[in-house]
Protein backbone atom coordinates (compact mmCIF):
# COMPACT_ATOMS: atom_id res chain seq x y z
CA UNK A 1 0.00 0.00 0.00
CA UNK A 2 1.37 3.20 -0.83
CA UNK A 3 2.14 5.56 1.65
CA UNK A 4 3.48 9.48 1.84
CA UNK A 5 6.54 7.77 2.96
CA UNK A 6 6.26 5.49 -0.12
CA UNK A 7 6.13 8.92 -2.34
CA UNK A 8 8.79 10.36 -0.89
CA UNK A 9 11.35 7.51 -1.28
CA UNK A 10 10.76 7.72 -5.27
CA UNK A 11 11.45 10.99 -5.22
CA UNK A 12 14.46 11.48 -3.59
CA UNK A 13 15.29 8.66 -5.34
CA UNK A 14 14.12 10.55 -8.67
CA UNK A 15 16.36 13.86 -7.40
CA UNK A 16 19.51 11.57 -6.36
CA UNK A 17 19.24 10.43 -9.97
CA UNK A 18 19.27 13.76 -11.61
CA UNK A 19 21.50 15.25 -9.21
CA UNK A 20 24.22 12.03 -10.10
CA UNK A 21 23.44 12.21 -13.93
CA UNK A 22 24.08 16.14 -13.98
CA UNK A 23 20.73 17.20 -14.81
CA UNK A 24 20.27 19.15 -11.19
CA UNK A 25 22.90 20.64 -9.14
CA UNK A 26 24.12 18.24 -6.19
CA UNK A 27 23.30 19.88 -3.16
CA UNK A 28 22.06 18.50 0.35
CA UNK A 29 18.84 16.81 -0.39
CA UNK A 30 16.32 19.09 1.82
CA UNK A 31 13.40 17.45 4.08
CA UNK A 32 10.52 16.32 1.23
CA UNK A 33 6.89 16.76 2.10
CA UNK A 34 4.26 15.19 0.67
CA UNK A 35 0.25 15.63 0.91
CA UNK A 36 -2.82 15.33 -0.39
CA UNK A 37 -3.90 17.84 -2.59
CA UNK A 38 -6.88 20.15 -0.97
CA UNK A 39 -8.47 19.82 -4.68
CA UNK A 40 -9.10 16.34 -5.86
CA UNK A 41 -7.97 17.31 -9.56
CA UNK A 42 -4.90 17.71 -8.57
CA UNK A 43 -4.18 14.01 -8.23
CA UNK A 44 -3.56 11.72 -5.26
CA UNK A 45 -0.39 13.44 -3.38
CA UNK A 46 1.66 16.21 -4.11
CA UNK A 47 4.74 17.77 -3.40
CA UNK A 48 6.12 21.38 -3.17
CA UNK A 49 9.92 20.17 -3.17
CA UNK A 50 10.94 22.58 -6.64
CA UNK A 51 9.61 25.61 -4.35
CA UNK A 52 11.93 24.36 -1.68
CA UNK A 53 14.87 23.82 -3.74
CA UNK A 54 14.52 26.93 -6.31
CA UNK A 55 16.39 28.87 -3.20
CA UNK A 56 19.18 26.73 -2.74
CA UNK A 57 19.96 25.45 -6.89
CA UNK A 58 18.78 28.79 -8.38
CA UNK A 59 16.54 27.05 -10.92
CA UNK A 60 13.12 27.96 -11.80
CA UNK A 61 11.21 25.60 -9.69
CA UNK A 62 9.24 24.23 -12.64
CA UNK A 63 12.87 23.02 -14.12
CA UNK A 64 13.22 21.97 -11.45
CA UNK A 65 9.91 19.75 -11.31
CA UNK A 66 10.64 18.53 -14.89
CA UNK A 67 14.14 17.18 -14.41
CA UNK A 68 12.38 15.50 -11.05
CA UNK A 69 9.91 14.05 -12.49
CA UNK A 70 11.87 13.06 -15.92
CA UNK A 71 13.48 10.46 -13.71
CA UNK A 72 10.46 8.71 -11.62
CA UNK A 73 9.36 5.36 -13.27
CA UNK A 74 5.68 5.99 -13.16
CA UNK A 75 5.46 2.12 -14.03
CA UNK A 76 2.50 0.47 -12.07
CA UNK A 77 1.17 2.58 -9.48
CA UNK A 78 0.60 6.03 -11.42
CA UNK A 79 -1.79 7.31 -14.38
CA UNK A 80 0.21 10.97 -14.29
CA UNK A 81 2.53 12.48 -12.43
CA UNK A 82 2.68 16.33 -13.53
CA UNK A 83 4.36 19.75 -12.81
CA UNK A 84 1.94 22.31 -11.87
CA UNK A 85 2.66 26.20 -11.73
CA UNK A 86 4.35 27.40 -9.40
CA UNK A 87 6.24 24.69 -8.51
CA UNK A 88 4.42 21.50 -7.08
CA UNK A 89 4.59 17.84 -8.70
CA UNK A 90 1.46 15.84 -8.45
CA UNK A 91 0.90 12.37 -8.40
CA UNK A 92 -2.26 10.53 -9.46
CA UNK A 93 -2.72 6.83 -9.51
CA UNK A 94 -3.73 4.53 -11.82
CA UNK A 95 -7.27 3.09 -11.79
CA UNK A 96 -5.78 -0.73 -12.55
CA UNK A 97 -3.46 0.04 -9.29
CA UNK A 98 -6.54 0.94 -7.46
CA UNK A 99 -8.49 -1.85 -8.46
CA UNK A 100 -5.57 -4.59 -7.37
CA UNK A 101 -5.33 -2.59 -4.28
CA UNK A 102 -8.50 -4.36 -2.77
CA UNK A 103 -6.87 -7.66 -2.41
CA UNK A 104 -3.83 -6.45 -0.66
CA UNK A 105 -6.59 -4.92 1.63
CA UNK A 106 -8.77 -8.11 1.83
CA UNK A 107 -5.13 -10.05 1.92
CA UNK A 108 -3.95 -7.64 5.61
CA UNK A 109 -7.59 -7.87 7.35
CA UNK A 110 -7.17 -6.66 10.55
CA UNK A 111 -3.85 -5.72 9.80
CA UNK A 112 -4.47 -3.16 6.86
CA UNK A 113 -3.61 -0.01 8.28
CA UNK A 114 -0.81 -0.86 10.42
CA UNK A 115 2.75 1.04 9.22
CA UNK A 116 5.93 -0.23 10.85
CA UNK A 117 7.41 2.93 10.63
CA UNK A 118 11.45 2.75 10.63
CA UNK A 119 12.08 5.11 13.49
CA UNK A 120 9.90 3.34 16.12
CA UNK A 121 10.14 5.18 19.66
CA UNK A 122 9.24 3.71 23.06
CA UNK A 123 6.05 6.52 23.89
CA UNK A 124 4.92 7.59 27.39
CA UNK A 125 1.62 8.61 27.48
CA UNK A 126 0.02 10.13 30.29
CA UNK A 127 -3.85 11.33 30.37
CA UNK A 128 -6.76 11.96 32.47
CA UNK A 129 -4.63 12.12 35.79
CA UNK A 130 -7.35 13.83 37.51
CA UNK A 131 -7.25 14.37 41.77
CA UNK A 132 -8.34 11.31 43.23
CA UNK A 133 -10.81 13.39 45.05
CA UNK A 134 -14.25 12.12 43.28
CA UNK A 135 -15.38 10.74 40.70
CA UNK A 136 -14.77 11.44 37.58
CA UNK A 137 -16.23 14.87 36.09
CA UNK A 138 -17.90 15.14 32.35
CA UNK A 139 -15.02 17.86 31.49
CA UNK A 140 -12.01 15.18 31.99
CA UNK A 141 -13.89 12.42 29.42
CA UNK A 142 -12.66 14.40 26.31
CA UNK A 143 -8.74 13.70 27.60
CA UNK A 144 -9.78 9.95 28.22
CA UNK A 145 -10.94 9.47 24.55
CA UNK A 146 -8.75 11.54 23.28
CA UNK A 147 -5.50 9.58 24.93
CA UNK A 148 -6.57 5.92 24.23
CA UNK A 149 -7.12 6.84 20.77
CA UNK A 150 -4.09 8.33 20.13
CA UNK A 151 -2.50 5.35 22.14
CA UNK A 152 -4.29 2.86 19.41
CA UNK A 153 -2.84 5.03 16.20
CA UNK A 154 0.70 5.40 17.73
CA UNK A 155 0.76 1.44 18.07
CA UNK A 156 -0.54 1.08 14.61
CA UNK A 157 2.57 3.03 13.62
CA UNK A 158 4.74 0.71 15.30
CA UNK A 159 5.68 2.21 18.42
CA UNK A 160 5.75 0.60 22.00
CA UNK A 161 3.03 2.90 23.89
CA UNK A 162 2.74 2.80 27.65
CA UNK A 163 -0.71 4.25 28.69
CA UNK A 164 -0.28 6.03 32.35
CA UNK A 165 -2.60 7.66 34.74
CA UNK A 166 -0.31 9.72 37.29
CA UNK A 167 -2.23 9.56 40.95
CA UNK A 168 -2.07 12.76 42.70
CA UNK A 169 -2.07 11.48 46.03
CA UNK A 170 0.48 13.51 47.85
CA UNK A 171 -0.40 16.91 46.98
CA UNK A 172 -2.05 19.74 49.17
CA UNK A 173 -5.59 19.45 47.44
CA UNK A 174 -5.69 15.50 48.57
CA UNK A 175 -5.12 16.93 51.84
CA UNK A 176 -7.85 18.96 52.22
CA UNK A 177 -9.93 16.39 50.52
CA UNK A 178 -8.56 13.89 53.07
CA UNK A 179 -9.89 16.26 56.13
CA UNK A 180 -12.69 17.04 54.95
CA UNK A 181 -13.52 13.28 54.80
CA UNK A 182 -13.18 12.77 58.14
CA UNK A 183 -15.36 15.86 59.07
CA UNK A 184 -17.84 13.85 57.43
CA UNK A 185 -17.21 10.78 58.95
CA UNK A 186 -17.00 12.82 62.72
CA UNK A 187 -20.39 13.72 61.37
CA UNK A 188 -21.73 10.59 60.80
CA UNK A 189 -20.50 9.09 64.17
CA UNK A 190 -22.77 11.95 65.40
CA UNK A 191 -20.03 14.07 66.73
CA UNK A 192 -20.67 17.90 66.60
CA UNK A 193 -17.24 19.67 65.55
CA UNK A 194 -16.62 22.83 63.53
CA UNK A 195 -16.76 22.99 59.86
CA UNK A 196 -13.08 22.95 58.20
CA UNK A 197 -12.67 26.55 56.49
CA UNK A 198 -11.56 24.66 53.42
CA UNK A 199 -14.47 22.03 52.63
CA UNK A 200 -15.20 19.73 49.38
CA UNK A 201 -18.41 19.66 49.00
CA UNK A 202 -20.57 16.80 47.34
CA UNK A 203 -22.94 13.87 48.00
CA UNK A 204 -19.73 11.85 47.00
CA UNK A 205 -18.11 12.41 50.02
CA UNK A 206 -20.80 12.07 52.32
CA UNK A 207 -21.91 8.80 50.75
CA UNK A 208 -18.07 7.68 50.79
CA UNK A 209 -17.54 8.86 54.44
CA UNK A 210 -20.44 6.82 55.25
CA UNK A 211 -19.19 3.37 53.54
CA UNK A 212 -15.99 3.80 55.56
CA UNK A 213 -17.55 4.26 58.96
CA UNK A 214 -20.07 1.16 57.93
CA UNK A 215 -17.01 -0.75 57.77
CA UNK A 216 -14.75 1.08 60.57
CA UNK A 217 -17.08 2.08 62.95
CA UNK A 218 -15.73 3.77 65.60
CA UNK A 219 -12.05 2.91 65.43
CA UNK A 220 -10.28 6.14 63.69
CA UNK A 221 -12.54 8.81 66.10
CA UNK A 222 -10.52 6.78 68.57
CA UNK A 223 -7.16 7.92 67.35
CA UNK A 224 -5.76 11.53 66.82
CA UNK A 225 -6.77 13.25 64.01
CA UNK A 226 -3.53 12.89 61.99
CA UNK A 227 -3.32 9.12 62.70
CA UNK A 228 -7.00 8.92 61.90
CA UNK A 229 -6.45 10.25 58.23
CA UNK A 230 -3.59 8.07 57.86
CA UNK A 231 -5.31 5.48 58.37
CA UNK A 232 -8.49 6.43 56.52
CA UNK A 233 -6.01 7.40 53.22
CA UNK A 234 -5.27 3.94 51.76
CA UNK A 235 -9.16 3.03 52.31
CA UNK A 236 -10.32 6.32 50.77
CA UNK A 237 -7.75 6.25 47.67
CA UNK A 238 -8.40 2.87 46.66
CA UNK A 239 -12.19 3.22 46.77
CA UNK A 240 -11.82 6.72 44.58
CA UNK A 241 -9.32 5.19 42.15
CA UNK A 242 -11.39 1.98 41.77
CA UNK A 243 -14.33 4.10 40.77
CA UNK A 244 -12.00 5.88 38.14
CA UNK A 245 -10.51 3.18 36.52
CA UNK A 246 -14.01 1.11 36.64
CA UNK A 247 -15.50 4.48 34.81
CA UNK A 248 -12.67 4.60 32.19
CA UNK A 249 -13.27 1.29 31.44
CA UNK A 250 -16.57 1.74 31.09
CA UNK A 251 -15.08 4.14 27.87
CA UNK A 252 -12.37 1.98 26.60
CA UNK A 253 -10.16 3.57 28.55
CA UNK A 254 -7.34 1.03 30.30
CA UNK A 255 -3.98 1.86 31.64
CA UNK A 256 -0.19 0.09 31.91
CA UNK A 257 0.42 2.00 35.00
CA UNK A 258 -1.11 4.04 37.85
CA UNK A 259 2.02 5.89 38.91
CA UNK A 260 1.59 7.32 42.07
CA UNK A 261 3.15 10.73 43.34
CA UNK A 262 3.74 9.48 46.95
CA UNK A 263 6.11 6.81 45.09
CA UNK A 264 8.24 9.88 44.24
CA UNK A 265 8.49 11.56 47.68
CA UNK A 266 8.59 8.41 49.81
CA UNK A 267 11.90 7.06 47.24
CA UNK A 268 13.68 10.33 48.25
CA UNK A 269 13.68 10.90 44.17
CA UNK A 270 12.08 13.98 44.28
CA UNK A 271 14.41 14.99 47.03
CA UNK A 272 16.94 13.93 44.67
CA UNK A 273 16.07 16.32 41.80
CA UNK A 274 15.49 19.21 43.95
CA UNK A 275 19.38 18.24 44.85
CA UNK A 276 20.21 18.68 41.25
CA UNK A 277 18.76 22.03 40.24
CA UNK A 278 20.32 23.10 43.66
CA UNK A 279 23.63 22.23 42.44
CA UNK A 280 23.04 24.12 39.00
CA UNK A 281 22.17 27.01 40.80
CA UNK A 282 18.12 26.67 39.92
CA UNK A 283 16.92 26.89 43.32
CA UNK A 284 16.50 29.53 46.07
CA UNK A 285 14.90 29.89 49.62
CA UNK A 286 12.65 33.00 50.03
CA UNK A 287 9.72 34.05 51.75
CA UNK A 288 10.02 30.19 53.91
CA UNK A 289 9.88 28.61 50.67
CA UNK A 290 11.77 27.00 48.13
CA UNK A 291 11.79 28.42 44.28
CA UNK A 292 12.84 27.59 41.19
CA UNK A 293 14.78 30.21 39.28
CA UNK A 294 12.87 30.06 35.98
CA UNK A 295 13.64 34.15 35.63
CA UNK A 296 17.31 32.91 35.27
CA UNK A 297 16.44 30.58 31.95
CA UNK A 298 13.40 32.62 30.43
CA UNK A 299 10.39 32.22 32.05
CA UNK A 300 8.55 35.42 33.12
CA UNK A 301 8.79 34.38 36.84
CA UNK A 302 9.76 31.90 39.09
CA UNK A 303 7.48 29.18 40.92
CA UNK A 304 7.48 27.21 44.39
CA UNK A 305 9.17 24.01 44.47
CA UNK A 306 8.54 23.74 48.06
CA UNK A 307 5.49 25.68 49.89
CA UNK A 308 6.05 27.68 53.40
CA UNK A 309 5.30 26.46 56.69
CA UNK A 310 5.72 22.50 55.93
CA UNK A 311 3.42 22.71 53.43
CA UNK A 312 5.30 20.57 51.30
CA UNK A 313 5.90 20.23 47.32
CA UNK A 314 4.22 22.32 44.87
CA UNK A 315 2.47 20.21 42.04
CA UNK A 316 4.94 21.73 39.72
CA UNK A 317 7.24 20.63 42.37
CA UNK A 318 6.43 17.18 41.65
CA UNK A 319 5.97 17.32 37.97
CA UNK A 320 9.52 17.47 37.58
CA UNK A 321 10.67 15.02 39.38
CA UNK A 322 7.80 13.19 37.92
CA UNK A 323 8.99 13.88 34.33
CA UNK A 324 12.73 13.49 35.16
CA UNK A 325 11.76 9.67 36.04
CA UNK A 326 10.45 9.32 32.49
CA UNK A 327 12.96 10.43 30.83
CA UNK A 328 16.00 9.64 33.10
CA UNK A 329 15.04 6.41 34.67
CA UNK A 330 12.64 4.69 32.60
CA UNK A 331 14.26 6.29 29.22
CA UNK A 332 11.19 6.58 27.53
CA UNK A 333 12.08 8.32 23.44
CA UNK A 334 9.01 10.43 24.23
CA UNK A 335 6.67 11.87 26.76
CA UNK A 336 3.16 12.51 25.33
CA UNK A 337 1.02 14.36 28.21
CA UNK A 338 -2.34 15.64 27.57
CA UNK A 339 -3.94 18.15 30.12
CA UNK A 340 -6.73 20.71 30.28
CA UNK A 341 -6.20 23.68 28.92
CA UNK A 342 -6.25 25.43 32.30
CA UNK A 343 -2.81 23.85 32.28
CA UNK A 344 -1.77 26.52 29.68
CA UNK A 345 0.69 28.68 31.55
CA UNK A 346 2.19 25.13 33.19
CA UNK A 347 3.83 23.60 29.50
CA UNK A 348 6.48 26.29 28.92
CA UNK A 349 7.65 25.74 33.08
CA UNK A 350 7.90 22.44 32.21
CA UNK A 351 9.72 22.86 29.26
CA UNK A 352 11.99 25.56 30.72
CA UNK A 353 12.54 22.63 34.07
CA UNK A 354 13.43 20.03 31.33
CA UNK A 355 16.08 21.65 29.83
CA UNK A 356 17.48 22.38 32.77
CA UNK A 357 17.56 18.94 33.80
CA UNK A 358 19.17 18.28 30.68
CA UNK A 359 16.74 16.38 28.88
CA UNK A 360 15.76 17.98 25.69
CA UNK A 361 12.20 19.35 25.67
CA UNK A 362 11.40 18.39 21.93
CA UNK A 363 11.13 14.93 23.39
CA UNK A 364 7.95 16.14 25.46
CA UNK A 365 5.07 16.72 23.73
CA UNK A 366 2.01 18.42 25.58
CA UNK A 367 -1.69 18.21 23.74
CA UNK A 368 -4.19 20.85 25.65
CA UNK A 369 -7.27 19.75 25.25
CA UNK A 370 -10.08 22.47 24.84
CA UNK A 371 -13.67 22.56 27.35
CA UNK A 372 -16.51 21.09 26.17
CA UNK A 373 -19.87 23.14 26.09
CA UNK A 374 -22.32 20.37 26.67
CA UNK A 375 -26.10 21.61 25.39
CA UNK A 376 -29.86 19.82 24.39
CA UNK A 377 -30.64 21.47 20.97
CA UNK A 378 -30.28 24.61 20.88
CA UNK A 379 -29.81 24.70 24.82
CA UNK A 380 -27.00 25.24 26.47
CA UNK A 381 -26.86 22.98 29.69
CA UNK A 382 -25.28 23.67 33.08
CA UNK A 383 -24.09 20.96 35.56
CA UNK A 384 -25.84 20.48 38.44
CA UNK A 385 -27.19 17.09 40.32
CA UNK A 386 -30.26 18.46 41.97
CA UNK A 387 -31.86 19.44 38.91
CA UNK A 388 -30.75 15.97 37.16
CA UNK A 389 -28.26 16.81 34.74
CA UNK A 390 -25.33 15.12 33.78
CA UNK A 391 -22.50 15.84 35.97
CA UNK A 392 -19.89 12.82 35.50
CA UNK A 393 -18.59 10.56 33.00
CA UNK A 394 -20.95 7.25 34.27
CA UNK A 395 -23.85 9.94 33.81
CA UNK A 396 -22.67 10.72 29.84
CA UNK A 397 -22.22 7.23 29.09
CA UNK A 398 -25.52 6.43 30.74
CA UNK A 399 -27.27 8.80 28.78
CA UNK A 400 -25.62 8.72 25.24
CA UNK A 401 -23.77 5.25 25.53
CA UNK A 402 -20.04 4.93 24.94
CA UNK A 403 -20.04 4.89 21.32
CA UNK A 404 -21.47 8.07 20.79
CA UNK A 405 -19.46 9.70 24.08
CA UNK A 406 -16.13 8.65 22.35
CA UNK A 407 -16.76 9.62 18.84
CA UNK A 408 -18.38 12.95 19.39
CA UNK A 409 -15.48 14.12 21.26
CA UNK A 410 -12.96 12.52 18.50
CA UNK A 411 -15.23 15.05 16.45
CA UNK A 412 -13.12 18.09 16.65
CA UNK A 413 -8.72 18.78 17.29
CA UNK A 414 -8.30 19.08 20.78
CA UNK A 415 -7.15 22.58 20.41
CA UNK A 416 -10.71 23.71 19.86
CA UNK A 417 -13.30 23.85 21.47
CA UNK A 418 -16.64 22.02 21.20
CA UNK A 419 -20.41 21.66 21.52
CA UNK A 420 -21.46 18.42 22.98
CA UNK A 421 -24.97 17.98 21.61
CA UNK A 422 -26.79 15.36 24.06
CA UNK A 423 -29.86 15.30 21.68
CA UNK A 424 -28.33 14.40 18.51
CA UNK A 425 -25.84 12.07 20.28
CA UNK A 426 -29.04 10.13 20.77
CA UNK A 427 -30.95 9.99 17.52
CA UNK A 428 -31.31 6.79 15.81
CA UNK A 429 -30.80 8.47 12.08
CA UNK A 430 -28.65 9.59 9.42
CA UNK A 431 -28.34 12.51 10.97
CA UNK A 432 -26.32 11.52 14.06
CA UNK A 433 -22.91 10.82 12.05
CA UNK A 434 -22.01 7.64 14.95
CA UNK A 435 -25.49 5.91 13.97
CA UNK A 436 -24.66 7.30 9.97
CA UNK A 437 -20.91 5.45 10.38
CA UNK A 438 -21.57 2.23 12.38
CA UNK A 439 -24.57 1.77 9.87
CA UNK A 440 -22.37 1.76 7.10
CA UNK A 441 -20.15 -1.27 8.73
CA UNK A 442 -23.91 -3.01 9.28
CA UNK A 443 -25.03 -2.48 6.19
CA UNK A 444 -21.68 -4.22 4.53
CA UNK A 445 -22.50 -6.81 6.94
CA UNK A 446 -26.20 -7.22 5.91
CA UNK A 447 -24.86 -7.57 1.96
CA UNK A 448 -22.10 -9.93 2.53
CA UNK A 449 -24.90 -12.38 4.78
CA UNK A 450 -27.63 -12.11 1.86
CA UNK A 451 -24.99 -12.58 -1.05
CA UNK A 452 -23.78 -15.79 1.55
CA UNK A 453 -27.35 -17.05 1.71
CA UNK A 454 -27.33 -17.03 -2.10
CA UNK A 455 -24.35 -18.69 -2.56
CA UNK A 456 -22.71 -15.86 -4.36
CA UNK A 457 -18.70 -15.81 -3.56
CA UNK A 458 -16.52 -13.18 -4.14
CA UNK A 459 -14.03 -13.98 -6.16
CA UNK A 460 -14.32 -11.51 -9.10
CA UNK A 461 -12.33 -9.46 -11.34
CA UNK A 462 -11.65 -6.19 -9.54
CA UNK A 463 -10.33 -4.86 -13.15
CA UNK A 464 -14.42 -4.78 -13.65
CA UNK A 465 -14.57 -2.36 -10.71
CA UNK A 466 -14.71 1.06 -12.90
CA UNK A 467 -17.43 2.73 -11.97
CA UNK A 468 -17.11 5.98 -10.64
CA UNK A 469 -18.75 5.67 -7.55
CA UNK A 470 -16.50 2.07 -7.10
CA UNK A 471 -13.23 3.98 -8.00
CA UNK A 472 -13.82 6.58 -5.68
CA UNK A 473 -14.87 4.57 -2.83
CA UNK A 474 -10.99 2.72 -3.62
CA UNK A 475 -9.54 6.13 -3.47
CA UNK A 476 -11.32 6.63 0.07
CA UNK A 477 -10.44 2.82 1.19
CA UNK A 478 -6.62 3.33 0.42
CA UNK A 479 -6.30 6.80 2.09
CA UNK A 480 -6.69 5.36 5.37
CA UNK A 481 -2.82 4.30 5.97
CA UNK A 482 -2.21 8.04 5.22
CA UNK A 483 -4.52 9.12 7.37
CA UNK A 484 -3.37 7.04 10.30
CA UNK A 485 0.50 8.53 9.27
CA UNK A 486 -0.81 11.89 9.19
CA UNK A 487 -2.66 11.58 12.48
CA UNK A 488 0.23 9.87 14.50
CA UNK A 489 3.03 12.96 12.89
CA UNK A 490 0.35 15.70 13.99
CA UNK A 491 -0.51 13.39 17.41
CA UNK A 492 -4.09 14.41 16.32
CA UNK A 493 -6.52 11.53 16.65
CA UNK A 494 -9.72 13.87 15.34
CA UNK A 495 -8.50 12.95 12.12
CA UNK A 496 -9.54 9.66 12.30
CA UNK A 497 -13.53 10.92 12.96
CA UNK A 498 -13.51 12.92 9.87
CA UNK A 499 -12.28 10.09 7.56
CA UNK A 500 -15.10 7.49 9.00
CA UNK A 501 -17.39 10.19 8.23
CA UNK A 502 -16.16 11.00 4.86
CA UNK A 503 -15.74 6.48 4.33
CA UNK A 504 -19.29 6.41 5.36
CA UNK A 505 -20.66 9.31 2.88
CA UNK A 506 -18.30 7.30 0.08
CA UNK A 507 -19.74 4.26 0.62
CA UNK A 508 -23.49 5.45 0.57
CA UNK A 509 -22.88 6.79 -3.03
CA UNK A 510 -21.64 3.13 -4.19
CA UNK A 511 -24.62 1.97 -2.76
CA UNK A 512 -27.22 4.23 -4.60
CA UNK A 513 -25.09 3.93 -7.91
CA UNK A 514 -23.62 -0.08 -7.86
CA UNK A 515 -26.23 -3.18 -7.28
CA UNK A 516 -24.20 -5.43 -5.37
CA UNK A 517 -26.37 -8.68 -5.77
CA UNK A 518 -28.11 -8.92 -9.00
CA UNK A 519 -31.75 -8.27 -9.71
CA UNK A 520 -32.15 -12.29 -10.54
CA UNK A 521 -29.76 -13.49 -7.58
CA UNK A 522 -27.41 -15.34 -9.63
CA UNK A 523 -23.68 -15.40 -9.93
CA UNK A 524 -22.12 -13.27 -12.13
CA UNK A 525 -18.60 -11.64 -12.36
CA UNK A 526 -19.73 -7.99 -11.59
CA UNK A 527 -21.47 -9.15 -8.47
CA UNK A 528 -18.13 -11.02 -7.51
CA UNK A 529 -15.72 -8.28 -8.04
CA UNK A 530 -18.24 -6.04 -5.77
CA UNK A 531 -18.20 -8.38 -3.23
CA UNK A 532 -14.94 -8.19 -3.03
CA UNK A 533 -15.31 -4.32 -3.00
CA UNK A 534 -17.64 -4.90 -0.05
CA UNK A 535 -15.12 -6.38 1.84
CA UNK A 536 -12.66 -4.64 1.80
CA UNK A 537 -14.69 -1.87 2.87
CA UNK A 538 -15.84 -3.90 6.01
CA UNK A 539 -12.45 -4.31 6.72
CA UNK A 540 -11.54 -0.22 6.87
CA UNK A 541 -14.90 0.48 8.91
CA UNK A 542 -13.76 -2.19 11.45
CA UNK A 543 -10.71 -0.98 11.55
CA UNK A 544 -11.10 2.93 12.19
CA UNK A 545 -13.75 2.15 14.34
CA UNK A 546 -11.74 -0.57 16.59
CA UNK A 547 -9.33 2.06 16.62
CA UNK A 548 -11.86 4.75 17.77
CA UNK A 549 -12.53 2.47 20.67
CA UNK A 550 -16.04 2.31 19.09
CA UNK A 551 -18.32 -0.90 18.41
CA UNK A 552 -18.34 -1.95 14.60
CA UNK A 553 -22.11 -3.66 14.47
CA UNK A 554 -23.22 -6.21 12.02
CA UNK A 555 -26.79 -5.75 12.32
CA UNK A 556 -28.58 -2.13 13.62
Amino acid sequence: MIVPEDIKIIIHNALDVAQSSGDLPNVKIVDIHVEKPRNIHHGDFSTNLPLILTRIMNIPPMDIAEKIISNIDSNFYFSKIESIKPGFINFTFSEKWLQKSIQEVIDLGSKYGDINAIDTKNIQLEFVSVNPTGPLHIGHARGAVIGSTLANILKSKGHKVHKEYYVNDAGNQMRLFLESLFYRYQQKAGINIQEPEELYSGEYLIELAKSLYDRFEKLPIEMPKDKAIEFLSPHVLDSILNDIQSTLSKLGVNYEEWFREKKLLDSGYFDSIIKVLNDKELVINKDGALWFLGTKLGLEEDIVLIRSDQGGPTYFGTDIAYHHNKFKSRNFDLVIDIWGADHHAHVSRMKYAMEALDIDSKRLKIILNQIVNFKDGDHLLKFSKRKGVITTVDDLITEVGVDACRFIFLSRSSESQMDFDLSLAKKQSSDNPVFYIQYAHARLCGIQKSAESLGLKSNGNVLLLNDESEISLIRKIIEFPTIITYAAEQLEPHHLAHYSLSLAKSLQKFYEQCRVIPKDEKPNDLSAARLKLVEASRITFSKVLNMMGMNAPEVM
